[in-house]
This record gives structure tokens, C-alpha cells and sequence, in this order.
């Protein structure tokens, strides 16, 4: 038999763990080279994970919904099919019966199911142990076990297991402050502290402030945990409104003069690229020309100094099913209409078949949203850290405007208009520069040249 470690792989530089969110594969199945098995989902991004090998999975070590470090051996292989089918299993296993997880997801809710109230405090993945050989003082060590050397000594004095508990420090790190109500309550030696009887917390899971009263579920209730995913938009949407001074600016912007455009290209642009010329490459060429124009739209905060980005990096939400996930444009300026509209699809795509690498969606300079194809006329984005403004479209439709005409009189015309929003942070950004920038925005768009494809 020739058995083969599956990893969690290392998905990008800075990503030293990630949650094992769904298998693909059961115990038993066999598997080709290159095939998704599990599914991850890191602080970047979701993937699906090949299969290292042809073989069969036999063994499953890391069950769904759990977290561990990279490198960690998630499950084993068996590239001989034959050896598998002859013994590997112990005598009346069946194959099907050796995953504990079922595969494609949690088991599906019954209509009418009801939860008592001790339920409504789901428990968030399994944190990551800490490795026995570790010294306690590396960066992976200390990811692993969410704490600082001090407290983890007066854990270990007290028979404490802290990586069971959801701490009140930054991102969730247990500090001397949680262990109290364990010492002063006389913990069980060795016992996991219950996750219900934590004091609140600002950095609860999901980054849900729980200064208010925590509501319970009432009978007939359904009661499930926050995806890893949805915790992380939970935690940087709370994060962004703590580090910005948000403000939202509002304008009108005709589109017919760019839809005329886009109806003669469309033909040609999809012949060229293979897909279809929406608005938002418009959208997206006017933006980088209006960065370039007033560099601070364009910047970060470090401190009290500004970093003005020289990249026009440009992130655009993509709703998925499953939550929501920003892919960046990288050097957007460099790219023509055709460019873009190529670039754009990709990535798309790429995102809601989870195919994505971290990097693309790191290193974002400023951020689209659109959420005008759900109809929405208009709204106030959240900024995407550490950016300092994010641009929202509403829906772009017709509607009847009133005119100028050459002779200076007033006529009511069908228009196509989308209202957008551009939500700015005001420590570094004053509502004269948002506004100027919008207006910018409003006329490149309003004048786009014929020959900007």
C-alpha cells in the first residue's frame, strides 16, 4: 500500500491557519489527480483543494467545520486500489460509515425543528491545538492558541484548555481578563470552559458586540453557527465603522450617452473577449481616471501619516451564495475597456467557483460595489479596510428627467440614470473632495468617448 499525507495547504503568506469547511469526499471514494476533496476557508479567501493524487481516500483526520494550522495532515490517501479494497479498513467498517461527517455539508434541517435556549450560543469551529513540540513564542504558536505567554502559564497552572475559549482581545486572542471568572469559579482541573458562560464581549464570534443582552432562542427556533466565512465579513464590516469616520455623498448620473456606446461595441467586445460589455467597465475606467485626479480617494491611514497608493488596484464585491468575497483588479489603469471587461469576468467566476487565489484578493486600492442589479436605487457601503472610500452603483434604468434643449427650453426626456454613493472616510477626506471626486466620476461617465473601447 502506498499511503499519501493531504495538507492544508499554505494559502498565501500571511494565512497561518484555515477551517476545514466541507468534504467533497467520503471515506472510500475514489478520487483522480486534481480533484476538489475539501473545501477551506481562510481570513482571504474560500477555495476548493485538489487531490495531491489518483487513489482512494482513506482515512479522514480533520473533520468538517474544524481549524488547524498550515502543513496540518488533514487526511491520508491510498494510491494502491487494490490494497484499499483488500484490508484497509478495520473488519465491519464500511467505507461510508469511516467519515464522521457527512459529505456536502452539515445534515439538512427538518421543518418545525426546535432548539431549547442552552442552544442559542452556537459554537464556533474548533480552534486550532497548540503543537506539543512548540516552544509557545512563534508567530504559528501564538495563532494557535490565541494568547500571550502569560496567560498561557497561568492556563497551564490552573488546568485551563484555552483553546477552547473565545477571548475578549483583539481577534479573538484569550487575555488574563477571560481567565478570571474560570479561576475565581474554580474550574474543573483540565476541563474546556463553556462557551455560554463567557462574560460579554466585544469580539464575540462574528465580531457581534455583546454588550447588550444576548437573545435566546424561543421553541421552534432554527439555531445554526455563523459560517467561518460570515464571521469574517461579521468581524471586518464591525471592524471598518470602529476605524472610519463614515460619511455617504450622493449623485445622480445619466448613463444614456454610455449605453448607446455600449449597444454599438457589444458585438465586437464579446467577439474579442468572450463576454458580454456590461456598464461596469465604464464604471470601473472613469473610477481610475477620478483617482488619479484627487490621489486621497486613493490612500490608506497609517498613523497620523497617509500613504497615497501609486496602484490602482481596484476590488469588486461579487455576491455569492454562501456570503460575499471583494477580487481586486490589479493595475485596472493599464487596462482598456476590453481589458477590463476580460479581467472582470474572471475574476468573477474564478470567485463563485472558488478557484481563487489569496493574492487576488488582497492589496485592493479602492473598492465597487454594485448592488443596483439586485434593484437597489441606492445605498451606504461600508469602506473595506485599510482603504479610505468605496463607490456603491445603484440600479441603472430609465427614467423620465427634464432636459435642456438647444433653444434653452425645458423638455421631459426618457434617460437611462443610476444613482451612486461614495462612502469616504472623513478622518483624511473632506465631503468638498468626496463630492468633487463623484462629480468627476458623474461627467467622464456622462462624456465617455466613442473610442474608449
Amino acid at each position: 500500500m502506498a499511503r499519501l499525507d493531504v495538507i492544508m495547504p499554505q494559502m498565501g503568506e500571511s494565512i497561518a491557519e484555515g477551517t476545514l469547511s466541507r468534504w467533497l469526499k467520503a471515506v472510500g471514494d475514489e478520487v483522480k489527480r486534481d480533484e476538489p476533496i475539501f473545501e477551506i476557508s481562510t481570513d482571504k479567501v474560500d477555495a476548493e483543494i485538489p487531490a495531491p493524487a489518483a487513489g482512494v481516500l482513506a482515512e479522514i483526520l480533520v473533520q468538517q467545520g474544524e481549524t488547524v494550522p498550515v502543513q496540518t495532515v488533514v487526511a491520508r490517501m491510498e494510491t494502491d486500489k487494490a490494497a484499499f479494497a483488500a484490508g484497509v479498513l478495520p473488519a465491519g467498517v464500511a467505507p461510508a460509515a469511516a467519515g464522521a461527517k457527512s459529505v456536502g455539508g452539515p445534515p439538512p434541517k427538518s421543518e418545525g425543528s426546535t432548539t431549547s435556549p442552552a442552544l442559542s450560543h452556537p459554537t464556533a469551529p474548533t480552534p486550532a491545538l497548540a503543537s506539543p513540540a512548540g516552544n509557545g513564542n512563534s508567530f504559528e504558536d501564538r495563532v494557535r492558541t490565541r494568547s500571550s505567554p502569560l496567560v498561557r502559564k497561568i492556563a497551564a497552572e490552573h488546568g485551563l484548555e484555552i483553546t477552547a475559549m473565545q477571548g475578549s482581545g483583539v481577534a479573538g486572542r484569550v487575555t488574563k481578563k477571560d481567565l478570571l471568572p474560570y479561576l475565581a469559579g474554580g474550574a474543573k482541573q483540565g476541563a474546556a470552559p463553556s462557551r455560554g458562560s463567557m462574560p460579554p464581549s466585544m469580539h464575540a464570534p462574528g465580531g457581534v458586540d455583546t454588550h447588550a443582552p444576548a437573545p435566546d432562542a424561543w421553541p421552534g427556533d432554527l439555531v445554526e453557527p455563523m459560517t467561518p466565512m460570515r464571521q469574517r465579513i461579521a468581524q471586518h464590516m464591525v471592524q471598518s465603522r470602529r476605524t472610519s469616520a463614515h460619511v455617504t455623498s450622493f449623485m445622480e448620473i445619466d448613463f444614456t450617452r454610455v449605453a448607446r456606446i455600449r449597444a454599438a461595441q457589444r458585438a465586437a467586445v464579446q467577439a474579442a473577449t468572450g463576454f458580454k460589455l456590461s456598464y461596469m467597465p465604464f464604471i470601473i475606467s472613469a473610477v481610475v481616471d477620478g483617482l488619479k485626479k484627487f490621489p486621497v480617494m486613493n490612500a490608506a491611514v497609517s498613523g497620523n501619516s497617509i500613504i497615497y497608493r501609486k496602484q490602482y488596484n481596484i476590488g469588486i464585491a461579487v455576491a455569492l451564495e454562501w456570503g460575499l468575497i471583494v477580487p481586486v483588479i490589479k493595475k485596472a489603469d493599464d487596462l482598456s475597456l476590453s481589458g477590463i471587461t476580460r479581467a472582470l469576468n474572471d475574476l468573477a467566476g474564478r470567485a463563485r467557483a472558488k478557484k481563487l487565489d489569496p493574492r487576488e484578493v488582497q492589496d485592493g486600492t479602492f473598492t465597487i460595489t454594485n448592488p443596483g442589479i439586485f434593484g437597489s436605487l441606492m445605498g451606504t457601503p461600508i469602506i473595506s479596510q485599510p482603504q479610505v472610500a468605496i463607490l456603491g452603483v445603484g440600479a441603472i434604468e430609465k427614467r423620465p428627467k427634464v432636459i435642456t434643449g438647444t433653444d434653452g427650453e425645458d423638455t421631459i426626456a426618457i434617460r437611462t440614470c443610476a444613482f451612486f454613493s461614495i462612502s469616504f472616510d472623513h478622518r483624511i477626506i473632506d465631503g468638498a473632495v468626496a463630492d468633487e471626486f463623484l462629480a468627476f466620476v458623474k461627467k467622464s461617465i456622462e462624456s465617455f468617448p466613442e473610442s474608449g473601447i
